[in-house]
């Protein structure tokens, strides 16, 4: 009578697992993005800049600055090592000088700039 009894349970289990199949699954398509209304709310997000020119300078004193002048003229990264990381420099406004803290200044455009580096003054280089 053993024998009987696992042909039969493993029967009952694959009728019990087959009765909940036939019934479908509703989804409810009306609850949306939780996060929609702060979205449409969010201010633009600002581009960075792009790059107008990135040249090196030699300047009065025979030293070399590296400059990475940006569109807009309120952006521009000052290296004095090629491999060294850039200082940022920004003005308030396009025109005005480029600074950044610990003494760094840069005025002008083009292929003649003026630029103050920490610990020394003012001088004019050329590209």
């Amino acid at each position: 009578m053993k024998p009987l009894i696992a042909p039969l349970s493993l029967l009952a289990l694959a009728a019990l697992a087959a009765c909940g199949q036939s019934k479908t699954e509703t989804v409810n398509q009306t609850i949306g993005d939780p996060m929609a209304n702060q979205l449409a709310n969010a201010p633009v997000a600002e581009l960075p800049p792009s790059l107008k020119s990135s040249k090196s300078y030699r300047c009065k004193d025979n030293s070399l600055v590296f400059i990475d002048l940006f569109d807009g003229d309120k952006l521009a990264n000052v290296r004095t090592d090629k491999a060294a990381p850039p200082v940022k420099l920004t003005a308030p406004e396009a025109g005005k000088p480029l600074v950044a803290e610990g003494g760094y200044k840069l005025e002008g455009s083009g292929s003649t700039l003026t630029v103050t580096l920490p610990g020394k003054s003012a001088q004019a280089c050329k590209a």
